[in-house]
């Protein structure tokens, strides 16, 4: 049989958090476990998160044989006791490395100890590996990425296989057998629309990653097993909590992974009612996997609907602007929804909808237009169901 990548692991898109954007290369065995516990407490896990992924510098050097060890200071009970830990939370561990000989830390990467490090993985118990791509000058990315994806399938352990090339080849294009998500864009930082510029790369605020890459283009690679990845979220991390929503709210409507980057430990309630909202992560964890699109786009105002299974919609209005907008939306005017993409849509002449908000109270059906007062950076989400 060929080598494949397992299938099964993303029907819908990876639920955990991930070490990088509060602690970079200050990771251990102790705050692991530690957020593995919080991600319990929290009611992370009951509203479905479930992988604990450490990120880069977690790399001793490779010994005799060439095998990867851990940094024996950072992790002295070894990576297996740390993966036991996190299983016996119902949780699971997800790792890191880089298609390059080095990490983007500097740290050993699996260039030509791919196999090796597949077998390493699976022995340790790992669930998910997260695959960067520093160090890379020279390499095909499809070879690199499919190189990775064949060593981790003949290790035998169901792992999922994250790549993590900042979008740079259009993974979009070619990654649906090799990866179970791809990143679209270069590193996230937690503003709500900024650019910071590091010279040769930059990092991106939630509203220039949203516009980067126009959803045409990408959305419709995306589907069960093979999602558009957004990258990891920085909701807790110093915005607002408005827009924490909206960040939240955009990353679960266009199927991203929702991979929190905050810290558990110390999350504020605020933070955790985000996180945890069950109704928006049901339109990103929703069966049929089609990703939400763009619908209208007119000043600060944007509106993304997203299909959903048994005929439901997803609504999310967004406020990009400074001050609060008021917005009525004419359900008859904007009478004609259409996905050509995957093959949906909505007349309201003839369809008629109740809708519910999903992040305060409020009800109604599409009979009437909509009022909403928006504030600066926030959404309005609505869930419409079909009238039997």
């Amino acid at each position: 049989m060929s080598a494949q990548k397992f299938e099964g692991l993303a029907d819908t898109p990876a639920l955990g958090w991930n070490s990088w954007n509060t602690f970079a290369c200050n990771v251990d065995e102790s705050m692991i476990k530690e957020m593995a516990d919080a991600m319990v407490e929290s009611g992370m896990k009951a509203a479905g998160y479930e992988y604990i992924n450490i990120d880069d510098c977690w790399h001793g050097e490779r010994d005799a044989e060439g095998n990867i060890q851990v940094n024996q200071e950072r992790f002295p009970s070894g990576m297996k006791a740390l993966a036991d830990y996190v299983h016996s939370k119902g949780l699971k561990l997800g790792i890191y490395s880089d298609a390059g000989h080095t990490t983007c830390a500097g740290y050993p990467g699996s260039r030509g100890h791919e196999y090796q490090d597949a077998k390493t993985y699976a022995e340790w118990g790992i669930d998910y590996l997260k695959y960067d791509w520093c160090d890379t000058e020279n390499i095909n990315p499809i070879g690199a990425y499919t190189t990775m994806r064949d060593a981790l399938h003949e290790a035998g352990r169901p792992i999922l296989f994250s790549i993590c090339e900042w979008g740079d080849n259009q993974p979009w294009n070619w990654a649906q057998d090799i990866g179970h998500s791809w990143r679209i864009s270069g590193d996230i930082y937690p503003c709500w629309d900024c650019e910071l510029n590091w010279g040769s790369w930059s990092s991106w605020g939630v509203l220039k990653i949203l516009d980067m890459r126009d959803e045409v283009r990408v959305r419709q690679y995306a589907g069960p097993g093979h999602w558009n990845d957004y990258d990891m979220m920085e909701v807790g991390n110093g915005m607002t909590p408005a827009e924490d929503r909206s960040h939240f709210s955009l990353w679960a409507i266009v199927n991203s992974p929702l991979i929190a980057g905050n810290d558990l430990r110390t999350m504020s309630d605020t933070t955790r009612d985000i996180l945890t909202n069950k109704e928006i992560i049901a339109l990103n964890q929703d069966p049929l996997g089609v990703p939400g699109m763009k619908y209208l786009h007119a000043g600060y105002l944007m509106i993304y609907v997203k299909p959903l299974e048994n005929g439901e919609w997803a609504f999310l209005f967004l406020n990009r602007g400074d001050e609060t907008l008021k917005y009525t939306h004419d359900w008859q005017h904007h009478f004609e929804v259409k996905d050509d993409q995957f093959g949906h849509s909505i007349d309201f002449n003839h369809d008629s909808f109740t809708w519910r908000r999903l992040w305060e109270k409020g009800s109604g059906d599409t009979e009437k237009p909509l009022t909403l007062n928006i504030p600066a950076h926030d959404v309005a989400v609505l869930r419409l169901t079909p009238e039997a």
